[in-house]
């Protein structure tokens, strides 16, 4: 048994689709704009990889989960890199708006940004 895909909510698919792979560096899956469907993996990943589901947030209890998690300023995925701060830097200079600086605690760096469809997403250092 493995992991084969998992989602999060999304204001619009195609728009995070856009900020996951043009921004962030994700690669796509599969894209299917016809049905709103878009789902990403890793970087260089084969099509074997984990998916990570775009999900629209259409449906009423999506939308309630989605915004509470916001509402709450919880991360809805945590994204693994190997150094949080130079990746902080190459964010921010693309526009990207965090909630503070890389911070260090028992579990290690992370920082949290806002990923402008509907969900704050921390970095952790691997």
């Amino acid at each position: 048994m493995r992991l084969k895909m998992c989602s999060i909510h999304v204001k619009d698919p195609a728009a995070a689709h856009a900020f996951y792979t043009g921004t962030l560096g994700f690669d796509t899956l599969m894209a299917m704009p016809e049905y709103n469907l878009y789902i990403i993996k890793n970087p260089g990943a084969d099509d074997t990889a984990t998916g990570l589901l775009l999900e629209p947030s259409d449906n009423p209890i999506g939308a309630n989960y989605m915004n509470a998690v916001y509402g709450a300023g919880m991360p809805a995925v945590v994204l693994g890199v190997p150094d949080v701060r130079a990746e902080y830097e190459r964010l921010l200079a693309a526009g990207v708006v965090f909630k503070g600086e890389p911070a260090e605690d028992p579990s290690g760096i992370s920082a949290v940004f806002d990923d402008g469809c509907g969900n704050f997403v921390q970095l952790h250092q691997d």
